[in-house]
């Protein structure tokens, strides 16, 4: 997340505190290889799984790398903003790009559904039918087919 936001400081022109956003990205990303690379080293049935060995996660190492060499260049050249100390608060709720869900609720129940109706629909008390069970399989009667036999006088003719 400070990755991208970095990225969005830096296209709004606040290069200082973009290099400070993909300095904290980098510290976290650190944290999450030393993780990862742990959680791959250890014994049990989940041992297949390598999460720092995923392309999200390798290109992700690449494009904050990439991206703070740029902003420090940029800061040197066209910006020369100061790095703030802290790194800028990250917006955790988005306002865009999202539906606001709608609160689902029940509808109310019909007076006509009374435990009395409910009770009605006790299936142990079902009608026995016939019809599940299964019918005798007809024969099946063979039927004769056409003799066809391939004929060589078949009224075309290639002129």
């Amino acid at each position: 997340a400070y990755c991208y936001h970095g990225q969005t400081l830096l296209a709004s022109d606040k290069c200082g505190e973009a290099i400070r956003s993909l300095q904290e990205s980098e510290k976290f990303f650190a944290k999450a290889e030393a993780l990862c690379k742990e959680y791959g080293e250890t014994k049990g049935p989940g041992t297949t799984a390598k999460p720092s060995g995923h392309l999200f996660f390798r290109k992700l190492g690449s494009l904050i790398k990439n991206t703070l060499e740029k902003c420090q260049r940029e800061n040197g050249f066209i910006y020369f903003q100061k790095v703030p100390a802290e790194a800028p608060q990250l917006e955790l709720k988005a306002n865009y790009g999202l539906v606001e869900p709608v609160p689902f609720e029940f509808p109310a129940l019909n007076a006509h559904w009374t435990p009395e109706t409910l009770a009605a629909f006790d299936l142990t008390k079902r009608p026995k039918e016939d019809a599940a069970k299964p019918k005798p399989d007809e024969e099946v009667k063979p039927l004769k087919e056409p003799d066809i036999k391939p004929q060589k006088d078949s009224g075309c003719q290639i002129s």
